[in-house]
């Protein structure tokens, strides 16, 4: 099937338009529900987690349902769409939750929150292994997969940039109401770039899917050492910069903002600095250093910068610093660059796991260990969101749910808190990975290079011998 810019385009488009519903729900329900509706952290908390883990268990028999698909336009193309109206509907009403309180708001957040991460895995899933469908060669292949992946990152980070600033202008300072008029927003914008990516893309109806249970997953992980030690790492990574992306906006509202209500300017700057920086690392830092040193000192120099990056934050908390935005902006740009580079570095690690687990085995994985990528990192994001919510509990922070608009004061006590939350838990997360890869993954370039070499003579001679 040719590969052509329209494709591109219009997939690349359905990427950004998904990620920006995922980048919406993942970062700001907690503090919707916290801080404005008055939830307990705790509780919030505790629904996130569990309601991703279950997404995640999920996504096994979502794709099987998709495998198991046939109809003339296509296996992946139905459930692509409908799961998008369908997420689009449930992401307007987790952000507009009418007047309740107490037990039943509780149920209102926990029945809307797992119904959106249902209605989103409809249409995430089949989005993702539509790839083979559409492109016949493995250069256009990979093309396209940078394409989404680049294009997801564009959507999260507009998301990141805008949300704070919008709420504020379309709820005249109001967050309730502006987030309930901006989730509609996106709401629809994403449906309609999910329409434009379905149009424009066709499948081919021969098209064969491979689907991974759970149980072959971790079957996976137990028999390739290099697999399981990059995905611990991967869960340690993802876990402190989701930690971060939690509790940050609290710093800004309560601490940076010291209870003004511009706060939301300083926000948005230093996540516009924080996601170019990310960005940049994966696209521009990364190749240039890659010249000099190999890939295994690259992570493990990232691991050190974001460590740095988390400890200088922590030096400007204590050290009554942290009111100044642009010495904010060095540690952001620290953690946000390093996490951009380790991100494009799991991926690589984890494909060179798959190389080593079929020299070990005889047997290739590539689809398994993937899948088990995806079921990670959600887990991460979910023990990220629990730890948050329990951490803003323990540390008595107030929300806004009883104003309008005004700023609670809250102790210094919660205050130090919060620095210690945002700073001490991810530098653990991140020593901890440090450990665990420097002393456990053994996949340097020349042994990822040797192996796939040994692979590519085994896999000319099979063919030989076939014909």
């Amino acid at each position: 099937m040719e590969f052509t810019g329209k494709k591109a385009a219009a997939f690349g488009l359905g990427a950004v338009g998904k990620d920006m519903v995922y980048a919406l729900s993942s970062g700001y329900v907690m503090y919707y529900y916290q801080d404005i509706l008055g939830l307990s952290a705790s509780f919030v908390g505790t629904i996130l987690m569990v309601a991703r883990v279950f997404d995640a268990v999920n996504d096994p028999f979502m794709g099987l349902l998709v495998a198991k698909t046939n109809t003339r336009w296509g296996k992946f193309r139905p459930w692509l769409l409908s799961g998008t109206v369908l997420n689009a509907f449930v992401l307007y009403a987790l952000f507009a939750a009418p007047d309740l309180e107490g037990a039943g708001l509780m149920v209102y957040f926990a029945v809307i929150y797992i119904l959106w991460g249902v209605t989103y895995t409809m249409m995430d899933i089949p989005y993702w292994s539509m790839i083979p469908a559409v492109t016949d060669t493995v250069p256009a292949r990979e093309k396209l997969s940078v394409v989404g992946r680049t294009c997801a990152g564009v959507g999260n980070a507009l998301i990141t940039v805008f949300t704070v600033m919008s709420v504020a202008a379309l709820g005249s300072g109001i967050e309730r109401t502006g987030f309930k008029r901006f989730a509609l927003i996106i709401s629809v914008i994403f449906v309609i770039t999910e329409v434009i990516c379905c149009l424009a893309i066709k499948e081919k109806k021969s098209e064969k899917m491979q689907t991974a249970s759970i149980r072959e997953m971790f079957a996976s992980l137990f028999h390739n050492d290099q697999a399981m030690t990059t995905v611990i790492t991967i869960v340690l990574i993802n876990t402190a910069l989701y930690i971060t992306s939690n509790f940050i906006i609290y710093f800004f509202k309560y601490d940076l903002g010291g209870g003004s209500s511009d706060w939301q300017g300083s926000y948005t700057l230093f996540s516009m600095v924080g996601g170019a920086s990310q960005i940049l690392g994966m696209m521009l830092v990364y190749p240039l250093i890659h010249k000099k040193l190999s890939n295994t000192s690259i992570f493990k120099l990232c691991l050190g910068v974001a460590i740095g990056g988390y400890a200088f934050l922590l030096f400007l908390c204590i050290a009554g610093l942290s009111s100044s935005l642009i010495l904010l902006l060095i540690p952001g740009v620290l953690i946000f660059m390093g996490n951009g580079i380790l991100t494009v570095l799991t991926t690589v690690f984890l494909a060179g796991s798959v190389d080593y687990g079929e020299m070990k085995t005889g047997v290739r994985e590539e689809s398994v260990i993937f899948s088990m990528q995806t079921f990670v990192v959600k887990l991460g994001s979910g023990l990220a969101v629990f730890l948050t919510g329990i951490g803003l509990d323990l540390i008595g922070m107030q929300g806004n749910a009883d104003t309008e608009g005004e700023i609670v004061m809250q102790s210094q006590e919660t205050l130090n808190g919060l620095h210690y939350l945002m700073t001490v838990i991810p530098i653990i997360g991140l020593i901890v990975a440090t450990l665990v890869f420097v002393k456990f993954f053994k996949l340097t370039d020349e042994k990822a290079e040797e192996i796939s070499q040994a692979l590519k003579e085994k896999h000319a001679a099979e063919l030989e011998n076939k014909n």
